[in-house]
């Protein structure tokens, strides 16, 4: 069979990276109140109140909480409107 393409199934490393899941993390800071980060979370995240409380709490207490995983361009966004509200927010590969 002459002209044959084999293709191996063997992924590069830089499409891995592309394809693995984005972590949007948020940070503490000594500058927001408790409410105003819930309030944010229920507003950008569509927490319900119960849900977003126990994310400001795991930021208060821990000192960061991810509160969403999935593809880059999305938590890029994400990140950014958690900036608009003036949250310390970041995105970070998940570990595969």
């Amino acid at each position: 069979m002459s002209g044959t393409a084999v293709i191996t199934g063997v992924e590069t490393r830089d499409q891995d990276a592309v394809d693995a899941p984005w972590n949007v993390v948020v940070h503490n800071d000594p500058v927001n109140l408790m409410s105003y980060v819930t309030m944010v979370f229920q507003r950008v995240m569509g927490f319900p109140r119960d849900k977003a409380t126990k994310h400001m709490l795991e930021v208060h207490h821990k000192g960061r909480s991810l509160v969403w995983s999935g593809e880059r361009e999305r938590a890029e966004s994400i990140v950014e409107q958690l900036h608009g509200y003036l949250l310390l927010a970041t995105i970070e590969q998940a570990e595969l």
